[in-house]
């Protein structure tokens, strides 16, 4: 009887550190890419070129403020 305590003890100890270990990253995760965002105004500049697009100062202005607003929700 007391292998059985011991075996449901492991698995249920196992099952926690996989779920706390989960959101212990995307919390991490979630900081990391707010103090870093993937993209920047240089990038979207290049991009929007590559495009065949001429990049005005406003419009990535309002591109950036886009995808902000955009991560803001989630």
């Amino acid at each position: 009887m007391a292998t059985g305590w011991v075996i449901l003890i492991v698995i249920i100890a196992l099952l926690a550190g996989v779920a706390l270990g989960f959101f212990i990253a995307r919390k991490y995760m979630m900081n990391y890419l707010k103090k870093n965002p993937p993209i920047n105004e240089q990038m979207l500049r290049t991009l929007m070129m590559q495009m065949g697009q001429k990049p005005s100062q406003k419009k990535i202005n309002q591109m950036m403020r886009a995808m902000n607003n955009q991560n803001q929700e989630k």
